[in-house]
């Protein structure tokens, strides 16, 4: 039995991934089908095995236990356990949909692959430097331009329906920049870096989404998933199901299942939540 190690992105595609580093490549328009088995296990810290092999709840998105989510925390840039980290990082700005964009870091070794992994629709960079001014100018910004450091995967999936156009993307991204650089005292002990608007929506597969029908809450065990694979964007999957519902699966509720191979005709049988409330396309309030 393989168990999944979620859904993951490199090189540019995404693949799910199983314990022991294999990854089976995602493929837009292939049909998905598979059970849930031999319960959730704790995927374990900083790629080491959970030391008791404990059950994950099935509705969690970490897929670790207690113990393991501590010890995975405290080692992250994100809990700035390493402000003495010497690699250079970068400020970037994230969009993902009309009025929502959010400001972020990431290691500059990493490339783009943080944009991908949270789903950003298109992103610019900002600029880059050490961990710690890297870390302060996106306070800085955060605060000065109105805008969160963080997005709910609930709402992005909404967004992602009805995107506009590649050129209104650029275009909001690159008047938040503008507004970035009016931001005094930044460019001081960042190196500020020319405006480029990146964009996702081929490598996501994104097209045009159908009406978002619903989200798979979580996996049980027995539970069959089936369906054509519509896109990929984040940790999600959009599943086009054999009923003809628009369905997302988030990839980070795989994380410690068993998965077993069924046949495309097996029905569908682990819980789906309504969808979010339809996004009127209202502009984020600033958080301060």
């Amino acid at each position: 039995m393989w168990r999944s190690g979620g859904l993951g992105w490199s090189g540019g595609s995404a693949g799910l991934r199983w314990w022991g580093g294999r990854v089976s490549p995602v493929a837009y328009g292939q049909d998905l089908a598979f059970r849930a088995v031999g319960g959730r296990l704790c995927a374990g810290a900083r790629g080491n095995a959970c030391p008791v092999a404990a059950a994950v709840p099935g509705r969690s998105t970490g897929g670790l236990c207690p113990e393991c989510a501590r010890l995975d925390r405290a080692h992250s840039v994100a809990a700035d356990t390493f402000a003495d980290d010497p690699r250079p990082y970068r400020v970037y700005l994230a969009w993902f949909g009309t009025g929502t964009v959010k400001v972020g870091i990431t290691g500059e070794h990493r490339g783009d692959a943080r944009l991908r992994e949270q789903g950003a629709v298109s992103f610019c960079w900002l600029g880059r430097g050490p961990l710690m001014a890297a870390r302060r100018t996106e306070e800085v910004l955060r605060q000065a331009l109105g805008v969160p450091d963080r997005v709910s995967y609930e709402r992005k999936r909404t967004l992602r329906v009805g995107l506009p156009g590649a050129a209104a993307r650029a275009a909001e991204i690159e008047a938040l920049y503008g507004r970035a650089l009016d931001v005094g005292g930044w460019g001081e002990t960042l190196d500020v870096l020319p405006f480029t608007a990146y964009d996702h929506e081929a490598v996501f597969g994104l097209g045009a989404l159908p009406p978002l029908d619903g989200t798979v809450t979580e996996l049980v065990d027995g539970g069959i998933v089936t369906g054509r694979v519509r896109a990929a964007a984040g940790p999600d999957l959009h599943l086009l199901a054999p009923d003809g519902r628009h369905l997302v699966l988030d990839g980070r509720l795989l994380g410690g299942w068993g998965l077993e191979r069924v046949g495309p005709d097996d029905a569908w049988s682990v819980p789906v939540g309504a969808p979010p409330p339809e996004d009127r396309g209202e502009r984020q309030d600033g958080l301060f």
